[in-house]
Protein backbone atom coordinates (compact mmCIF):
# COMPACT_ATOMS: atom_id res chain seq x y z
CA UNK A 1 0.00 0.00 0.00
CA UNK A 2 1.49 3.47 -1.12
CA UNK A 3 1.88 5.92 1.75
CA UNK A 4 -0.27 8.98 1.55
CA UNK A 5 0.68 11.55 -0.04
CA UNK A 6 0.20 15.31 1.15
CA UNK A 7 1.45 18.56 -1.36
CA UNK A 8 2.36 21.62 1.15
CA UNK A 9 1.67 24.84 -0.31
CA UNK A 10 3.29 27.36 2.56
CA UNK A 11 2.22 30.61 0.07
CA UNK A 12 2.99 34.48 1.61
CA UNK A 13 2.79 36.60 4.91
CA UNK A 14 2.22 33.39 7.79
CA UNK A 15 1.66 31.12 5.53
CA UNK A 16 5.27 29.37 6.35
CA UNK A 17 4.93 30.30 10.04
CA UNK A 18 1.78 28.35 10.45
CA UNK A 19 2.92 25.43 8.27
CA UNK A 20 6.31 25.27 10.09
CA UNK A 21 4.00 24.71 12.94
CA UNK A 22 1.78 21.89 11.29
CA UNK A 23 4.78 20.01 10.04
CA UNK A 24 5.57 19.29 14.08
CA UNK A 25 2.21 17.94 14.39
CA UNK A 26 2.70 15.59 11.20
CA UNK A 27 5.52 14.12 12.96
CA UNK A 28 4.08 13.84 16.01
CA UNK A 29 1.81 11.32 14.28
CA UNK A 30 4.54 9.62 12.43
CA UNK A 31 6.55 9.22 15.35
CA UNK A 32 3.86 8.08 17.39
CA UNK A 33 0.92 7.29 15.69
CA UNK A 34 2.67 5.42 12.53
CA UNK A 35 0.96 7.55 10.45
CA UNK A 36 3.39 8.30 7.41
CA UNK A 37 2.96 10.70 4.93
CA UNK A 38 4.69 11.34 1.45
CA UNK A 39 5.05 15.13 1.82
CA UNK A 40 6.38 17.53 -0.69
CA UNK A 41 6.37 21.16 -0.47
CA UNK A 42 5.94 24.32 -3.18
CA UNK A 43 5.12 27.56 -4.15
CA UNK A 44 1.76 29.17 -4.87
CA UNK A 45 0.96 32.95 -4.93
CA UNK A 46 2.95 35.94 -4.41
CA UNK A 47 6.15 33.64 -3.41
CA UNK A 48 5.85 31.36 -6.71
CA UNK A 49 5.12 35.07 -8.74
CA UNK A 50 8.84 36.47 -7.52
CA UNK A 51 10.56 33.02 -8.15
CA UNK A 52 8.45 32.17 -11.62
CA UNK A 53 6.85 34.83 -12.56
CA UNK A 54 3.70 33.44 -12.04
CA UNK A 55 1.10 32.67 -9.16
CA UNK A 56 1.26 28.91 -9.82
CA UNK A 57 3.49 26.76 -12.30
CA UNK A 58 2.14 24.23 -14.47
CA UNK A 59 4.66 21.97 -12.86
CA UNK A 60 2.80 22.90 -9.51
CA UNK A 61 -0.27 22.52 -10.62
CA UNK A 62 0.75 19.02 -11.98
CA UNK A 63 1.44 18.18 -8.30
CA UNK A 64 -1.24 19.62 -7.12
CA UNK A 65 -3.26 16.91 -9.18
CA UNK A 66 -1.46 13.34 -8.47
CA UNK A 67 -1.34 14.06 -4.81
CA UNK A 68 -4.04 12.49 -1.94
CA UNK A 69 -4.45 16.21 -1.03
CA UNK A 70 -3.27 19.44 -0.84
CA UNK A 71 -3.02 21.69 2.58
CA UNK A 72 -2.26 25.91 1.89
CA UNK A 73 -1.31 28.58 3.70
CA UNK A 74 -2.08 31.69 2.25
CA UNK A 75 -1.73 34.00 -0.29
CA UNK A 76 -1.26 38.04 -1.41
CA UNK A 77 -0.46 40.89 0.44
CA UNK A 78 0.72 44.51 -0.49
CA UNK A 79 3.59 44.07 -2.52
CA UNK A 80 1.35 42.25 -5.14
CA UNK A 81 -1.21 44.81 -5.16
CA UNK A 82 -0.28 46.72 -8.36
CA UNK A 83 0.39 43.04 -10.44
CA UNK A 84 -2.23 43.05 -13.39
CA UNK A 85 -5.22 41.20 -12.54
CA UNK A 86 -4.28 37.92 -14.50
CA UNK A 87 -0.45 37.52 -12.19
CA UNK A 88 -2.26 38.60 -8.98
CA UNK A 89 -1.42 36.02 -6.04
CA UNK A 90 -5.26 34.82 -5.42
CA UNK A 91 -5.11 33.63 -9.05
CA UNK A 92 -3.05 30.67 -8.23
CA UNK A 93 -5.57 29.39 -5.80
CA UNK A 94 -8.38 29.92 -8.33
CA UNK A 95 -6.89 28.32 -10.50
CA UNK A 96 -5.59 25.35 -8.22
CA UNK A 97 -9.85 25.51 -7.18
CA UNK A 98 -10.90 25.39 -10.75
CA UNK A 99 -8.07 22.43 -12.03
CA UNK A 100 -8.99 20.67 -9.28
CA UNK A 101 -12.50 20.82 -9.81
CA UNK A 102 -12.90 21.20 -6.24
CA UNK A 103 -16.73 22.49 -6.45
CA UNK A 104 -17.52 22.10 -2.57
CA UNK A 105 -15.93 24.08 -0.22
CA UNK A 106 -16.31 22.90 3.84
CA UNK A 107 -16.17 26.01 6.35
CA UNK A 108 -16.94 24.45 9.68
CA UNK A 109 -17.69 27.35 12.27
CA UNK A 110 -17.49 25.76 16.05
CA UNK A 111 -17.32 28.02 19.18
CA UNK A 112 -14.90 26.09 21.56
CA UNK A 113 -16.53 26.50 25.17
CA UNK A 114 -13.22 28.07 26.07
CA UNK A 115 -13.19 30.93 23.36
CA UNK A 116 -17.42 31.91 23.80
CA UNK A 117 -16.85 35.02 25.84
CA UNK A 118 -14.62 36.09 22.22
CA UNK A 119 -17.78 36.59 19.95
CA UNK A 120 -19.78 39.85 19.60
CA UNK A 121 -22.51 38.28 20.05
CA UNK A 122 -23.93 36.89 23.28
CA UNK A 123 -22.27 33.66 25.17
CA UNK A 124 -25.65 31.74 25.63
CA UNK A 125 -26.45 32.80 21.63
CA UNK A 126 -22.59 31.51 20.56
CA UNK A 127 -22.17 28.46 23.53
CA UNK A 128 -21.94 25.12 21.93
CA UNK A 129 -22.29 26.49 17.92
CA UNK A 130 -21.40 24.20 15.54
CA UNK A 131 -22.96 24.68 11.97
CA UNK A 132 -21.33 23.30 8.71
CA UNK A 133 -21.46 25.86 5.39
CA UNK A 134 -20.95 23.96 2.26
CA UNK A 135 -19.89 26.39 -0.82
CA UNK A 136 -20.31 25.75 -4.11
CA UNK A 137 -16.99 27.05 -5.39
CA UNK A 138 -16.17 26.47 -8.85
CA UNK A 139 -18.71 27.92 -10.74
CA UNK A 140 -21.23 31.52 -10.27
CA UNK A 141 -20.34 34.57 -10.55
CA UNK A 142 -16.99 34.11 -9.61
CA UNK A 143 -16.39 32.34 -13.13
CA UNK A 144 -19.05 32.87 -15.51
CA UNK A 145 -18.86 34.67 -18.75
CA UNK A 146 -18.87 36.82 -19.83
CA UNK A 147 -17.22 39.25 -17.53
CA UNK A 148 -14.51 42.38 -18.08
CA UNK A 149 -14.62 46.09 -18.27
CA UNK A 150 -15.77 48.02 -21.26
CA UNK A 151 -17.43 50.69 -22.56
CA UNK A 152 -20.85 51.32 -23.76
CA UNK A 153 -22.70 54.34 -24.44
CA UNK A 154 -19.65 56.73 -23.53
CA UNK A 155 -19.44 55.32 -19.70
CA UNK A 156 -17.46 52.17 -18.30
CA UNK A 157 -19.57 49.18 -17.34
CA UNK A 158 -18.10 46.06 -15.40
CA UNK A 159 -19.86 43.00 -15.82
CA UNK A 160 -20.38 39.78 -14.33
CA UNK A 161 -22.52 36.88 -14.84
CA UNK A 162 -24.05 34.33 -12.60
CA UNK A 163 -24.22 31.07 -14.07
CA UNK A 164 -24.97 27.70 -12.84
CA UNK A 165 -26.05 24.61 -14.71
CA UNK A 166 -28.15 21.59 -13.11
CA UNK A 167 -25.02 19.41 -12.58
CA UNK A 168 -23.22 21.82 -10.99
CA UNK A 169 -25.95 22.63 -8.29
CA UNK A 170 -26.81 18.84 -8.55
CA UNK A 171 -23.11 17.50 -7.01
CA UNK A 172 -22.73 20.35 -4.86
CA UNK A 173 -26.14 19.27 -2.72
CA UNK A 174 -25.43 15.77 -3.17
CA UNK A 175 -22.44 16.80 -1.41
CA UNK A 176 -24.56 19.05 1.73
CA UNK A 177 -27.14 16.11 2.24
CA UNK A 178 -24.47 13.70 2.64
CA UNK A 179 -22.78 15.63 5.25
CA UNK A 180 -26.06 16.21 6.67
CA UNK A 181 -26.50 12.66 7.00
CA UNK A 182 -23.50 12.22 9.16
CA UNK A 183 -24.13 14.51 11.74
CA UNK A 184 -28.18 15.98 12.21
CA UNK A 185 -30.07 15.32 9.53
CA UNK A 186 -30.74 18.96 9.12
CA UNK A 187 -29.96 20.92 5.79
CA UNK A 188 -30.53 24.32 4.72
CA UNK A 189 -30.21 25.83 1.51
CA UNK A 190 -29.86 29.61 0.51
CA UNK A 191 -30.22 31.15 -2.38
CA UNK A 192 -32.19 34.26 -3.52
CA UNK A 193 -35.46 32.64 -5.65
CA UNK A 194 -36.66 35.83 -5.34
CA UNK A 195 -35.10 37.57 -7.62
CA UNK A 196 -32.33 35.93 -9.42
CA UNK A 197 -33.03 32.97 -11.60
CA UNK A 198 -30.61 30.81 -11.01
CA UNK A 199 -31.57 30.98 -7.54
CA UNK A 200 -35.23 29.58 -9.23
CA UNK A 201 -33.03 27.06 -10.44
CA UNK A 202 -30.89 26.05 -7.38
CA UNK A 203 -34.49 26.12 -5.40
CA UNK A 204 -35.67 23.54 -7.60
CA UNK A 205 -32.49 20.65 -8.32
CA UNK A 206 -32.08 21.15 -4.55
CA UNK A 207 -35.90 19.99 -4.10
CA UNK A 208 -36.15 17.46 -6.46
CA UNK A 209 -32.56 15.86 -4.45
CA UNK A 210 -34.03 15.86 -1.36
CA UNK A 211 -37.60 14.47 -2.55
CA UNK A 212 -36.38 11.61 -4.06
CA UNK A 213 -32.73 10.30 -2.64
CA UNK A 214 -32.80 11.98 0.66
CA UNK A 215 -36.23 12.15 2.37
CA UNK A 216 -34.79 10.90 5.62
CA UNK A 217 -33.39 14.50 5.73
CA UNK A 218 -35.45 17.39 6.61
CA UNK A 219 -34.71 20.28 4.10
CA UNK A 220 -35.55 24.20 4.80
CA UNK A 221 -35.25 26.72 2.18
CA UNK A 222 -34.20 30.43 3.06
CA UNK A 223 -33.13 33.40 0.81
CA UNK A 224 -29.77 34.42 1.34
CA UNK A 225 -29.80 38.05 2.87
CA UNK A 226 -32.59 36.80 5.52
CA UNK A 227 -29.96 33.72 6.08
CA UNK A 228 -27.46 36.29 6.85
CA UNK A 229 -29.37 38.13 9.34
CA UNK A 230 -30.52 34.76 10.86
CA UNK A 231 -26.72 33.82 11.17
CA UNK A 232 -26.25 36.31 13.49
CA UNK A 233 -30.15 36.43 15.09
CA UNK A 234 -29.82 32.96 16.21
CA UNK A 235 -26.98 30.81 14.98
CA UNK A 236 -27.51 27.47 16.38
CA UNK A 237 -30.89 27.13 14.71
CA UNK A 238 -28.82 25.86 11.86
CA UNK A 239 -26.58 22.56 11.22
CA UNK A 240 -25.73 22.76 7.78
CA UNK A 241 -26.29 25.07 5.48
CA UNK A 242 -25.73 24.98 1.68
CA UNK A 243 -25.59 27.88 -0.84
CA UNK A 244 -23.69 29.31 -3.88
CA UNK A 245 -20.02 30.36 -4.47
CA UNK A 246 -20.92 34.30 -4.35
CA UNK A 247 -23.32 33.62 -1.26
CA UNK A 248 -20.98 31.04 0.66
CA UNK A 249 -18.61 33.58 0.36
CA UNK A 250 -20.22 36.15 2.32
CA UNK A 251 -22.44 33.64 4.95
CA UNK A 252 -19.44 32.34 4.99
CA UNK A 253 -17.69 34.89 6.33
CA UNK A 254 -20.30 36.13 8.51
CA UNK A 255 -20.38 32.71 10.51
CA UNK A 256 -16.66 32.60 10.77
CA UNK A 257 -16.45 35.97 12.97
CA UNK A 258 -19.93 34.30 15.14
CA UNK A 259 -17.07 32.25 16.43
CA UNK A 260 -15.09 35.58 17.34
CA UNK A 261 -11.38 34.79 15.61
CA UNK A 262 -10.33 33.88 12.04
CA UNK A 263 -7.47 32.39 13.28
CA UNK A 264 -9.64 28.90 14.92
CA UNK A 265 -11.49 28.81 11.17
CA UNK A 266 -10.56 25.81 9.27
CA UNK A 267 -11.62 24.60 5.82
CA UNK A 268 -11.75 21.88 3.17
CA UNK A 269 -12.17 21.68 -0.41
CA UNK A 270 -13.59 18.40 -1.91
CA UNK A 271 -13.62 17.42 -5.36
CA UNK A 272 -14.37 14.03 -7.33
CA UNK A 273 -13.28 10.73 -6.15
CA UNK A 274 -10.19 9.49 -6.74
CA UNK A 275 -8.78 6.26 -7.52
CA UNK A 276 -8.61 5.57 -3.99
CA UNK A 277 -12.19 6.42 -3.16
CA UNK A 278 -11.28 9.59 -1.62
CA UNK A 279 -12.25 12.83 -3.05
CA UNK A 280 -9.53 15.44 -4.64
CA UNK A 281 -8.95 17.91 -2.11
CA UNK A 282 -7.23 21.02 -0.68
CA UNK A 283 -7.20 21.98 2.69
CA UNK A 284 -6.55 25.76 4.02
CA UNK A 285 -7.18 28.39 6.94
CA UNK A 286 -9.95 30.90 6.16
CA UNK A 287 -7.65 33.68 7.48
CA UNK A 288 -5.44 35.36 4.44
CA UNK A 289 -1.87 36.68 5.02
CA UNK A 290 -1.87 38.87 7.36
CA UNK A 291 1.26 40.87 6.78
CA UNK A 292 0.82 43.15 9.15
CA UNK A 293 2.37 40.33 11.68
CA UNK A 294 4.58 38.21 9.33
CA UNK A 295 7.51 37.34 10.89
CA UNK A 296 6.46 38.50 14.62
CA UNK A 297 5.66 34.88 15.93
CA UNK A 298 2.01 36.63 16.43
CA UNK A 299 -0.25 34.55 14.35
CA UNK A 300 -2.72 31.71 15.51
CA UNK A 301 -1.68 28.04 13.34
CA UNK A 302 -4.65 26.82 14.59
CA UNK A 303 -6.92 26.98 11.69
CA UNK A 304 -4.07 25.46 9.34
CA UNK A 305 -4.00 22.55 11.94
CA UNK A 306 -7.11 22.15 12.31
CA UNK A 307 -7.46 22.24 8.83
CA UNK A 308 -4.98 19.32 8.57
CA UNK A 309 -7.33 17.52 10.75
CA UNK A 310 -9.90 17.47 8.23
CA UNK A 311 -7.74 16.50 6.15
CA UNK A 312 -6.93 13.16 8.24
CA UNK A 313 -10.68 12.71 8.12
CA UNK A 314 -12.07 13.46 4.45
CA UNK A 315 -8.54 12.36 2.35
CA UNK A 316 -7.03 9.92 5.04
CA UNK A 317 -9.82 7.72 6.35
CA UNK A 318 -8.59 8.91 9.88
CA UNK A 319 -11.58 10.47 11.86
CA UNK A 320 -10.19 9.00 14.92
CA UNK A 321 -6.59 10.82 14.49
CA UNK A 322 -8.91 13.69 13.69
CA UNK A 323 -10.84 13.92 16.91
CA UNK A 324 -8.06 13.54 18.85
CA UNK A 325 -6.07 16.75 17.26
CA UNK A 326 -9.56 18.40 17.30
CA UNK A 327 -9.40 17.49 20.94
CA UNK A 328 -5.76 18.79 21.52
CA UNK A 329 -6.49 22.05 20.22
CA UNK A 330 -9.78 22.17 22.46
CA UNK A 331 -7.80 21.35 25.64
CA UNK A 332 -4.84 23.92 24.74
CA UNK A 333 -8.02 26.79 24.08
CA UNK A 334 -9.49 25.36 27.69
CA UNK A 335 -5.75 25.63 29.35
CA UNK A 336 -5.50 29.29 28.84
CA UNK A 337 -2.72 29.16 26.30
CA UNK A 338 -3.64 32.03 23.89
CA UNK A 339 -1.89 33.50 20.91
CA UNK A 340 -2.03 37.55 20.03
CA UNK A 341 -5.56 37.48 18.50
CA UNK A 342 -7.29 35.61 21.58
CA UNK A 343 -5.60 37.90 24.18
CA UNK A 344 -8.07 40.75 23.26
CA UNK A 345 -9.92 39.88 26.41
CA UNK A 346 -6.26 40.59 28.85
CA UNK A 347 -7.11 36.69 29.49
CA UNK A 348 -4.66 33.49 29.58
CA UNK A 349 -1.39 32.95 29.21
CA UNK A 350 0.66 34.60 26.11
CA UNK A 351 1.59 32.38 23.46
CA UNK A 352 3.71 32.90 20.18
CA UNK A 353 3.44 30.92 17.04
CA UNK A 354 5.79 28.26 17.82
CA UNK A 355 4.74 27.82 21.30
CA UNK A 356 1.02 27.30 20.41
CA UNK A 357 2.17 24.69 18.46
CA UNK A 358 4.20 23.15 21.33
CA UNK A 359 1.48 23.12 23.28
CA UNK A 360 -0.32 21.08 20.94
CA UNK A 361 1.73 18.54 20.45
CA UNK A 362 2.22 18.18 24.22
CA UNK A 363 -1.73 18.26 24.33
CA UNK A 364 -1.53 14.99 21.60
CA UNK A 365 1.14 13.43 23.68
CA UNK A 366 -0.69 13.34 27.21
CA UNK A 367 -3.82 12.03 24.74
CA UNK A 368 -1.75 8.77 24.69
Amino acid sequence: MSTPSLLILAGDGIGPEVMGEVKKIIAWFDDKRGLKFDISEDLVGGAAYDAHGTPLTDETMAKAQEVDAVLLGAVGGPAYDDLDFSVKPERGLLRLRKEMDLFANLRPAQCFDALADFSSLKPELISGLDIMIVRELTSGVYFGEPRGIFEENGERVGLNTQRYTESEIDRVARAAFELARKRNNRLCSMEKANVMESGILWREVVTKIGAEDYPDVELSHMYADNGAMQLVRNPKQFDVIVTDNLFGDILSDVAAMLTGSLGMLPSASLGVPMANGMPKAMYEPVHGSAPDITGQGKANPSATILSFAMALRYSYGQGAEADRLEAAVEKVLADGTRTADLMQKGEGTPASTTEMGDAIVAALTASL
